[in-house]
């Protein structure tokens, strides 16, 4: 009978294994909204960091988190660092590119609850007198991450985060509430 329990155990682990290393290399999660503003005006809040106080889902996981600016006030070369509690986490962003009313892109270095480097976009497109903004995250998924991914749905658990923001700033840019 035990030897029973331990081949059933064995298949068990060498079957995760190899669903997990057949997980894709890299990932995407993306959510868009629509915003009745013109694109200059969703483009100031994110170009930003001081103005994700207003709107970022993330603050909500430890409102006494620690956070800091530096670099640029604004655009390329800005940087925001915060340390929470476990499920805040620890990181640093970085604006690395911003084209006006285009598209912000973000280096995102975590360090807790474990360490990666993804990149964030944000990209802004016109609609008449609406912008349609799209918040973006990508990544490359080493085996931790794709054995992470048999077992949790990454794009539900980040994109709720990102649907969250997104109806948040919404409701900034339109009400102009600061």
């Amino acid at each position: 009978m035990f030897i029973y329990i331990l081949i059933t155990i064995a298949v068990t682990v060498i079957a995760f294994l190899i669903v997990a290393a057949r997980q894709p290399d890299v990932f995407r999660v993306q959510r868009s909204t629509v915003i009745s503003a013109p694109p200059a005006a969703v483009f100031a809040e994110v170009n930003d960091f001081r103005q994700w106080q207003l709107w970022s889902p993330f603050l909500e996981y430890d409102r006494d988190m620690t956070t800091s600016y530096t670099g640029a006030a604004q655009g390329e070369g800005a940087e925001y660092t915060w340390s929470g509690n476990s499920k805040a986490g620890q990181g640093k962003m970085t604006i690395i590119e911003s084209r006006p009313n285009e598209l912000i892109r973000i280096q995102l270095e975590f360090i807790k609850p474990f360490v990666a480097t993804n990149t964030a976009e944000f990209t802004f497109d016109s609609d008449e007198d609406r912008t349609i903004v799209t918040w973006a995250m990508m990544g490359k998924n080493n085996f931790m991450f794709k054995a992470m991914h048999t077992l949790m749905n990454m794009d539900k658990m980040v994109g709720r985060d990102f649907e969250r923001g997104l109806a948040k700033l919404k409701v900034v840019v339109e009400t102009g509430v600061h």
